[in-house]
């Protein structure tokens, strides 16, 4: 079974403005799957392959000669210098007026793609990420699955489309194959079992301000070490931050950012967790039903083909707002998140005061929740988390 992914439509749009499209996003995301149902009409490499990547590395030219219509190039960090390469074939085809050839490229490691596409591709190609399911697509297929449900499957079309039993294995194999074989990819690991323990102290944090130094401290390693780890687990999709919002207020704002995973389903995983009966008494389930939210937010802006400008407030007296959305004017959407299935008033608690913080800056307060009970306005709002879709 192939779950519709709401990207494609963008991706569609952009394929038809610009030479080359870039699609980012972790591994086992669904690119492949999703550029090769698209786009059928090109010829697929793998950069996986070792014989492909070789041939590539040998005569970079020639092997893109042999595509003259284009090509879908999987895996391309691989091969980062694909890019400059690919630039001039673009340029050469604008100068003689030659037929546009059209290239896909994927990759799973942001910053190696980013960084040659920054240097190479200005212009020329468009940039867009394809993270994991969004609730919104599993909910176009699943209609009735519980709210437990979603977070401990997460996104990663594979756990859904085989079924709960293969869940465990699958993850498991994802992250010692993908997460553990990256991170040893890129820097040099001495003790993988101190790796280990800092991926599952970070899950544990989920929601909270990160703080390198006292992951080092219980890890055993420097603060620069875990600063290393975590860099790579945010080019590799595993983790993310939201920052804290800034604005010129007489007020002292925390500084750290918080921290999330880019899945529930990893996340509950390195919990431990593996049946909704655990989720539904563990103590993290209220932070990780914010994790699914934040995702969400964040894939609805990806799969559009903008970037999320999402923070948190959170000031010296404790003041705190879950989610601050910033629009490209600079009004912001407010947002508390709730785990709860029951409305209570003092969900509301916090609007009053950013309200009288930022001002006209505050256009819409909104409780997030997973109760029935619905009040979709811009002011003290109240929504079930499956109306975001």
């Amino acid at each position: 079974m192939l779950i519709n992914r709401t990207i494609k439509e963008t991706l569609s749009t952009v394929f038809d403005y610009l030479p080359v499209v870039t699609l980012t996003g972790p591994r086992q995301s669904g690119k492949t799957t999703l550029c090769r149902r698209l786009f059928g009409n090109l010829p697929y490499v793998d950069l996986e392959d070792q014989s492909t990547l070789s041939e590539i590395e040998y005569d970079p030219k020639r092997f893109l000669a042999k595509y003259p219509n284009g090509v879908i190039i999987d895996e391309a960090q691989r091969f980062c210098e694909l890019f400059s390469y690919l630039q001039v074939a673009v340029d050469e085809d604008r100068m003689t007026d030659s037929k546009q050839r059209r290239y896909i490229v994927t990759g799973s490691s942001n910053f190696a793609l980013m960084q040659n596409v920054s240097q190479s591709m200005a212009g020329r190609t468009a940039v867009l990420t394809l993270l994991p399911l969004s609730y919104a697509e599993i909910l176009s297929h699943y209609p009735s699955v519980s709210t437990s449900r979603l977070i401990l499957n997460g996104g990663y079309p594979a756990v859904w489309t085989s079924g709960d039993q293969a869940r465990q294995i699958l993850l498991s194999n994802y992250y010692n194959t993908y997460i553990e074989r990256d991170l040893r990819q890129l820097i040099n690991i001495k003790d993988i079992q101190q790796f280990n323990t800092f991926i599952r102290l970070c899950v544990g944090r989920i929601g909270t301000e990160y703080n390198a130094s006292a992951l080092a401290n219980n890890v055993g390693v420097s603060a620069t070490t875990i600063r290393a780890w975590t860099s790579i687990l945010e080019t590799s999709y595993v983790l993310h931050f939201v920052q804290p919002y800034y604005a010129n207020i007489n007020k002292r704002l925390t500084k750290s950012p918080k921290l999330f995973f880019y899945d529930t389903g990893l996340a509950s995983w390195l919990l431990g967790i593996n049946t909704t009966e655990q989720l539904d008494v563990h103590p993290l389930r209220g932070s990780l039903f914010e994790n699914l939210i934040i995702n969400e937010l964040i894939k609805k802006k990806l799969n559009n083909g903008l970037q999320p400008q999402l923070y948190f407030y959170r000031d010296q007296q404790q003041h705190e707002i879950d989610i601050l959305e910033e629009l490209p004017d600079g009004r912001l959407f407010a947002y508390e998140v709730k785990s709860a299935m029951t409305f209570r008033q003092d969900f509301f608690k916090q609007f009053a005061y950013i309200r009288n913080t930022l001002g006209d800056r505050i256009v819409s307060t909104k409780v997030i929740y997973d109760g029935d009970q619905e009040n979709n306005t811009d002011q003290d709002g109240i929504i079930n988390f499956r109306s975001l879709t």
